[in-house]
């Protein structure tokens, strides 16, 4: 049903390269980028905070499109960085893709995650200039940019970033100027975690964009509407040794968006290791 559909993608960042190609080679669906500020509902570098959580901006961002375009059917992204829930000192990188379908009153939302990303910063006077360019090459420039701010903006000054930086010239005069904005004489250098200069989340967004498409193309087993897949995870996968319930996933289900019908599946192996038993290990 998507076949030669025109959707909406609102980006101001290049995401059509990565989001086109799955959606058209499962879907047969088109995307088309207005002329739209989606900096306006949040940047990376905190000139304008973010209004909410991601999946609700995700889908906001796709209805800016959608009323931008005037299309029936949008297309979106939003990424979310992260100290890593499980794992300590990783950072978590969270994509999400949404698809809004107003012909059917559909909202269907995928994600992808990534500890590999470059969701670092240091603080810096520009002094150590090895320290510098180490961090710079660790985070991927030039291939990757970076963006620079003053560490301690005055108060109620504007956050003045730095970004797309990727030469070394350009890497000192930003240090040095946000430097000298700063009240502690420092610079925060960062990755630029806008996708069309961050490829490694360029790629993430991608993977996104593939479950998206796949799951848009599973039709619900009631009754027949795209985009059925995953809703939900329930815990309580009974250890092998006592079969104690452990907080791992023990079934996964799916859903539809438009009715009711669910299906569970219990995951593999369908029992938990003692070593993640409360009773065994605890």
């Amino acid at each position: 049903m998507y076949r030669d559909v025109v959707a909406s993608l609102a980006t101001r960042h290049g995401k059509r390269a990565a989001l086109g190609p799955p959606l058209r080679r499962h879907l047969g669906l088109r995307l088309r980028v207005p002329p739209v500020d989606t900096d306006a509902l949040g940047t990376f570098t905190g000139e304008v905070e973010r209004p909410g959580p991601a999946p609700q901006v995700v889908v906001a961002k796709a209805r800016l499109g959608m009323d931008a375009a005037d299309c029936p059917v949008g297309v979106a992204s939003e990424g979310s960085f992260g100290p890593h829930p499980a794992v300590p000192w990783h950072s978590l990188q969270v994509e999400y893709v949404v698809l809004l379908d107003d012909r059917l009153g559909l909202v269907v939302l995928e994600t992808a995650s990534s500890v590999a990303g470059n969701h670092a910063d240091l603080l810096t006077d520009g002094t150590d200039r090895g320290e510098l360019l180490a961090f710079a090459r660790r985070t991927g420039t030039p291939g990757h940019a970076l963006t620079v701010v003053p560490a301690v903006p005055a108060p109620g000054a504007p956050v003045l970033p730095a970004k797309g930086i990727v030469t070394v010239r350009s890497l000192l005069a930003a240090v040095a100027a946000a430097g000298a904005a700063s009240r502690d004489g420092r610079a925060r250098v960062a990755a630029d975690l806008r996708a069309h200069h961050n490829p490694r989340r360029m790629a993430v967004i991608a993977e996104a964009g593939v479950r998206l498409a796949r799951r848009m193309a599973t039709a619900c087993p009631g009754c027949g509407a795209p985009g059925f897949g995953p809703v939900a995870a329930r815990p309580g996968l009974p250890c092998s040794a006592c079969r104690t319930e452990t907080d791992l996933v023990a079934e996964r289900v799916s859903g539809c968006g438009l009715c009711t019908y669910q299906r569970a599946e219990r995951v593999r192996p369908f029992a938990a290791d003692p070593a993640s038993c409360p009773s065994c290990n605890p």
